[in-house]
């Protein structure tokens, strides 16, 4: 039996670092207060590229992988040569593949990632061409003891209700991290799947924009308030939840306690995959016993090593590694 699959996209990442974008400040967009601007029509070199898998799912499988616990990847790729090369790249890493679907004709996703190289926060643009065509089969999942449901894509409310009747049937445990997309267009179907998972991961822009959706006569200043959200979001039924918020540090709550915990102050060369670290370090913290502050310290511990390199997967930690650096 596999412990965790971990279900979502897989691709290809092609990272391109530049410092010739423009930041600009737009805090009157709760939702995006910050933006990049380039000069429409012109050319830019890049001095340098880096390759990488990517995707939600991966990231989090290969880093519980590494922090051994038995993963799997329930995802879809093309059979295509950059489909090859993320099975071998999933074998490297000891993640599973029996849940993974191979699309004939088809192309396996990639991504390509615009990173400010000053701040090390990053820009994404997707082609989800395999993951659109993305099939829930019952049988692939019947064999877990947890599923990790990352943000899904092609007819995801369907897949999102076919894996949780599976996992109640089956009585599997669900851990849910909704993509942005996922929470724009199924607001209604996101706050359902949070009603039925064990622990809930959003960073804060997600977590306001879900609890503005179903609260939108609440106050901005209580919005701001990551208690206000943590406890909004377990009210509709999550047993743990935990919100990250990049350089603030992430916050956890289990109906009990409110837990703060810092980030580590570092100079971010690619925050790619931050959140994914983050989540298999605090998932992992959390399968062997940990509360949810030695949790919390697992998952920032991953997360901050993880934005020293490019990429969502090479700087992940092993177990040995968080050990040592919470020392």
């Amino acid at each position: 039996m596999v412990k965790i699959i971990c279900i979502g996209s897989t691709s290809k990442d092609i990272f391109f670092p530049t410092k010739e974008g423009i930041v600009l400040e737009t805090p009157e967009d709760i939702l995006a207060q910050k933006k990049i601007a380039f000069e429409l029509g012109a050319k830019y070199q890049v001095k340098e590229r880096f390759e990488a898998l990517g995707g939600c799912a991966a990231n989090v499988a290969v880093g519980l992988a590494k922090l051994g616990e038995q993963s799997a990847c329930y995802s879809k790729i093309g059979d295509d040569e950059l489909g090859r090369w993320i099975k071998k790249t999933f074998s490297n890493a000891n993640v599973g593949m029996e849940a993974l679907e191979i699309e004939n004709n088809c192309k396996s996703d990639l991504s390509l990632i615009i990173v400010d190289a000053s701040s090390g926060e990053r820009t994404i643009f997707s082609d989800r061409e395999a993951n659109d065509k993305l099939t829930i089969i019952p049988e692939k999942l019947s064999f877990a003891e947890w599923i990790f449901i990352s943000s899904l894509n092609g007819d995801w409310q369907k897949h999102l209700k076919e894996i949780l009747s599976i996992a109640k049937e089956k009585k599997i445990r669900l851990a849910f991290n909704p993509g942005q997309k996922n929470i724009k267009t199924g607001p209604v179907e996101v706050i359902y799947a949070i009603s039925k998972c064990e622990m809930l991961f959003l960073n804060k822009d997600e977590a306001m924009e879900i609890v503005n959706g179903f609260q939108r006569e609440i106050l901005q200043e209580l919005l701001e308030e990551e208690e206000f959200l943590l406890k909004q979001l377990h009210n509709l039924g999550a047993k743990i939840v935990v919100i990250t918020d990049g350089a603030r540090g992430s916050w956890a709550y289990d109906g009990i306690d409110v837990v703060h915990v810092d980030a580590k102050m570092l100079k971010a060369v690619d925050s790619t995959g931050a959140g994914d670290a983050f989540t298999s370090g605090f998932f992992a913290a959390h399968l062997k016993g940990k509360n949810l502050f030695e949790s919390l310290k697992w998952g920032n511990a991953n997360s901050s090593s993880c934005v020293m390199e490019y990429g969502g997967q090479k700087g992940l930690l092993n177990e040995d590694d968080i050990t040592n650096k919470l020392l």
